[in-house]
């Protein structure tokens, strides 16, 4: 048994030897996606072309909200004609705003993805630009922990917002 033992740590060794030489790095894609000026544009460009579909939604709510005041606080003095049709029409809104809001969180999320992707692609170049530069051997990102000595995302930052 010792024997062995003395065997594998010969091997392990080199090995250990070697990773000593390699030249690793580390991506906060996350910091990436929400710091880089790139990033803030899209982010920006998104909540305007977003905005005014997102405000007929909050209309459309409000407008379901009084609507559901009124008939609790009328429902039991309005004639049953009046309050059938107030709870149909509430109905067929409350339908309309959930119908909105699953088109509005489809589009956004499509167009969110468009617009990202150039940002993720100009992040690989930067990436890819930095790792030859620098002789990088790894790369990586999403990682549980990464010590701020192979952290290179403020440099990708900077070469992106160049």
């Amino acid at each position: 048994m010792k024997r062995f033992f003395i065997l594998l740590f010969a091997f392990a060794l080199p090995a250990a030897a070697q990773t000593a030489d390699l030249k690793i790095g580390f991506v906060n894609t996350e910091k990436v996606f929400r710091d880089s000026a790139l990033a803030v544009k899209a982010q920006k460009k998104l909540e305007k072309e977003f905005q005014t579909r997102e405000q007929d939604i909050q209309k459309m709510m409000k407008t379901a909200k009084d609507l559901q005041a009124a008939l609790e606080k009328e429902g039991l003095t309005m004639a049953e004609a009046d309050r059938n049709k107030k709870q149909k029409d509430l109905a067929n809104l409350s339908r309309d705003i959930q119908h909105a809001q699953r088109e509005f969180r489809e589009d956004l999320n499509q167009r969110k993805n468009e617009e990202f992707s150039g940002v993720q692609d100009k992040a690989r170049k930067a990436i890819m630009e930095i790792a030859e530069k620098e002789k990088f051997d790894l790369i990586v990102e999403n990682v549980v922990y990464a010590s701020p000595k192979v952290d290179i995302t403020d440099r990708v930052l900077k070469v992106l917002d160049r």
